[in-house]
């Protein structure tokens, strides 16, 4: 005669590979993209300081400007996966600026970030108002998307 299991033998069973299959899918990893800000580091760059002492403090740049004043800038994203497979999606993005005077000094370092969907300068606490420094960073923060290159012509 084949035994019968109980029903709460069954319930417990059931629960448990329910428990084992969400735990298998369900992740929450956080990864961290680009450069990794130091704090400290940025706060050892003062203005009129060297490019040269600029590397040594921050290590090489993500990316300089090729058009009109000389900046550096040091990209960060962290960002979250919740459900395995399934994409990424920023949680902080932040863009180191060291910006250079003609001599090559640095003339102010600016630190920005998205805050409230704008672009916001966390060093001095003010969000930039039109420019062509804002159209950049605007740019990369919100990537190519909603970028429209012929806007202001006429």
């Amino acid at each position: 005669m084949p035994r019968r299991f109980t029903p709460s033998l069954l319930r417990l069973a059931a629960a448990g590979l329910i428990g084992l299959s969400a735990a298998g899918c369900v992740i929450g990893e956080e990864f961290r993209h680009g450069y990794i800000i130091d704090d400290a580091a940025v706060a050892q760059v003062r203005p009129g300081a060297s490019a040269e002492q600029v590397l040594q403090l921050l290590g090489t740049p993500t990316t300089v400007s090729t058009v009109g004043n000389k900046s550096w800038y040091y990209i960060s994203q962290n960002t979250q996966r919740t459900v395995m497979f399934l994409g990424e999606r920023p949680r902080d993005q932040r863009v180191l600026a060291v910006y250079f005077n003609a001599g090559f000094k640095v003339e102010r370092v600016a630190l920005y970030g998205e805050q409230d969907g704008r672009v916001f300068d966390f060093i001095s606490r003010t969000t930039p108002t039109s420019g062509g420094e804002q159209a950049f960073l605007g740019q990369l923060m919100r990537g190519l998307t909603k970028f429209e290159p012929f806007s202001n012509a006429r």
